[in-house]
């Protein structure tokens, strides 16, 4: 698609449905969250709901219809609805998410915001950083099953004030549900490629205190084989997690832990020369938080992570190539306090994160070896470096207009720079009744990855001197919402310097390197339209069978060109059209039907492998859609039990598509499974 034909999209649907809007949910779509019955209001309720929650778009809390940013939000409603296995399946529906399969089902998944890469966007569990240092790869592995997610918020563009230091180009932050009352749940599904997914939760309420609790298994042999006939793409994972909060008249308790133990056949994610890679992962997770409630309000929390990976290039055989094992330990110490009076709510605190890996091929080389658990090898390089962010901003609401700007100044000891300054300025006006205007400036960094230091194995080459990121943006936008119609519109302008990227230049030969490199800018420009239509508003039908439909679609240029027979891994490889259709239809009583298409059009190119022991033409990526589908059956057979049944099908127009060279993606996945609530 040319440049002139992507704008003449944007500009035909901008003529019917000029701006603005946030995903919404619908009736007919809480199967898979069992927490709760819809009625034929659900969809005005969850729009009401949506405007009112506290979103973390801004260091003091505010709710979604007043932020100067565009947040997105998906709900728990909206999830339910989605052929989604794991969050990264649930942000392929999101205009400006670039989503790129290694493995299905969760295995593993990139996620990039606006051109950039999975290392630049910033990830959050209850608004706790979950970031690894050590790589992108594995950000979004999550302790919990998506049935246990209230709602997922979306903030794009940089966002150093409100997240600090690694949110360059964004962030997306996981809120979890709280049990309302005591509930027992569970679910058992299964589908092609010997696929499982099977998992029990539990929560306990009172006036004062929660507790809830959630396991999970999820298996599949995968969908390739290596040339040998072994299965590659096969995949297990175990996720437990518990949640506690305690509500007192002076002072609200949260407390978090959780583990998520992964092992993937990693076929050719890392190199298309070698057919059988295998990777373990095992995560764990612990997080304490506060809020006081007298008239300065203290927000502290302490985290711990800790991330072990083992990665196999030749899976099983540890002689041929030795295993490469690696553990990080991440500890961080936010307060974050805010205080309001007749001129505004002011928030200030400051954020120590210390990261420390230790691993048998990144870092700098260890006084003294460390065994490495359950294996005759030792970690023999490491590194450590802290992170310390100070922050201050101010809002203010004057009738329709609200705004808030701030600055954050942040250090790192693992470069020589002293504290930088970050600012962010955020304006909106609401007028005309339904229309709402957005105006935005906003700047972050990014720290290397330990990968992107010290990976100089496998064909890599890596600069333990690389710079920080760094990227600012401006943003404007506009909101139009309706009962029956909501729509945002959204144009961004990004200048990124020292931008990372791996790249291969084809002058070096057919063994040419892949090295990390800075590069001085990139620039890009970029447009977003989000528009979701309820028909039973629009008709006063709420009988009507179709009950929504919702599109969006994301533009992005990029000046980067750094000339003919230079591959990349990222920068010269971003999204450049993204266009999502969704509709939901209620077919009769408790029987709906949602079905979505995609189709994506990436810039690019990659080196097409025939087989393991050759290479073939550089050839760039083909444009792709995907066709998903879902069908449900939900009844409460009691007041307060519930139970669904549901078939859901995969790519149904079985295409042959790549995110990553030499990786095709499954073909028709078609999946079914029982869920059932019940209420105590």
């Amino acid at each position: 698609m040319s440049k002139f034909q992507s704008r003449a999209i944007l500009a035909a649907v901008s003529a019917f449905c000029v701006p603005a809007a946030f995903a919404t949910g619908q009736i007919c779509a809480g199967e898979k969250s069992m927490q709760s019955s819809f009625s034929e209001t659900d969809s005005v309720r969850t729009t009401l709901m949506l405007d009112s929650v506290s979103v973390t778009g801004a260091r003091v809390p505010m709710t979604l219809a007043k932020s100067a940013r565009v947040v997105t939000v998906l709900d728990s409603v909206s999830i339910s609805s989605l052929t989604a296995v794991s969050v990264n399946d649930i942000l392929k529906y999101s205009a400006g998410v670039d989503v790129r399969q290694r493995g299905s089902m969760g295995a593993q998944t990139d996620i990039s915001v606006r051109g950039g890469s999975y290392d630049q966007v910033a990830i959050f569990l209850n608004g706790i950083n979950i970031c690894d240092p050590q790589t992108g790869h594995n950000a979004v592995d999550f302790p919990l099953d998506i049935r246990g997610i209230d709602r997922i918020e979306i903030l794009s563009g940089p966002a150093g004030v409100a997240y600090g230091s690694s949110s360059l180009l964004g962030a997306v932050n996981i809120v979890t549900k709280k049990p309302e009352g005591n509930t027992v749940s569970a679910f058992a599904e299964g589908g092609s490629y010997g696929y499982f997914n099977g998992g029990a939760s539990a929560g306990f309420a009172n006036d004062r205190l929660t507790n809830s609790v959630s396991v999970s298994y999820l298996r599949t042999d995968g969908y390739s084989r290596n040339l040998k006939g072994g299965l590659n793409s096969d995949y297990n994972t175990v996720k437990a997690f518990y949640e506690g909060s305690y509500s007192h008249p002076d002072i609200d308790l949260n407390w978090y832990a959780g583990l998520s133990s992964r092992n993937f056949g990693s076929n050719t994610f890392y190199s298309p020369k070698f057919d059988d890679q295998f990777e373990h992962t095992f995560k764990t997770f612990f997080a304490l938080q506060a809020e006081t409630k007298g008239f300065v309000k203290f927000r502290p929390s302490v985290y711990w992570n800790r991330s072990q990976d083992r990665f196999e290039l030749f899976r099983d055989d540890p002689v041929t190539v030795p295993f490469n094992h690696h553990r990080t330990s991440v500890w961080g110490v936010n307060l974050n306090a805010w205080v309001e009076t007749v001129i505004g709510k002011t928030a200030f605190g400051a954020e120590m994160r210390n990261e420390d890996i230790i691993s048998t091929n990144l870092g700098e080389w260890l006084n003294s070896p460390k065994p490495v658990p359950h294996s005759d090898t030792s970690y023999v390089k490491g590194l450590n470096r802290t992170n310390i962010s100070l922050f201050l901003e101010h809002s203010i609401e004057f009738g329709n207009f609200s705004a808030s700007a701030g600055v954050a100044a942040i250090k790192n000891t693992g470069n020589e720079d002293g504290f930088r300054f970050y600012p962010g300025v955020n304006a909106s006006l609401r007028f005309a009744g339904d229309w709402k205007a957005y105006l935005s400036y906003n700047s972050s960094l990014r720290m290397p990855t330990f990968t992107e230091l010290y990976y100089s194995v496998g064909g890599r080459l890596a600069d333990k001197n690389l710079k920080a990121e760094r990227m600012q943006s401006v943003e404007a936008g506009l909101r139009w919402s309706k009962s029956w119609l909501n729509a945002v519109l959204s144009v961004y302008y990004n200048h990124g310097s020292n931008m990372i990227d791996w790249i291969k230049d084809e002058a070096d030969g057919p063994d040419a390197l892949w090295k990390s490199v800075n590069y001085t800018k990139v620039n890009t420009v970029g447009e977003e339209l989000d528009v979701r239509l309820d028909f039973r508003k629009l008709l006063v039908r709420e009988d009507f069978f179709l009950r929504h439909l919702d599109f969006s679609y994301s533009h992005i240029d990029q000046n980067l060109d750094t000339g003919s027979g230079i591959q990349s891994m990222f920068a010269l490889e971003y999204l450049r059209n993204k266009i999502v259709a969704r509709a939901g239809f209620h077919i009769w009583k408790g029987l709906c039907i949602d079905a979505s298409w995609r189709w994506n059009d990436r810039v690019g190119t990659y080196e097409r492998y025939e087989n393991l022991s050759s290479t073939g033409e550089v050839i760039p990526f083909s444009p792709y859609s995907v066709l998903d589908a879902r069908i449900c059956w939900t009844d409460n057979f009691r007041r307060y039990h519930k139970y669904s049944v549901y078939l859901e099908g995969e790519n149904l127009l079985n295409k042959v598509y790549y995110d990553y060279g030499n990786i095709p993606q499954p073909g028709i996945i078609i999946k079914a499974g029982l869920s059932v609530s019940l209420g105590m």
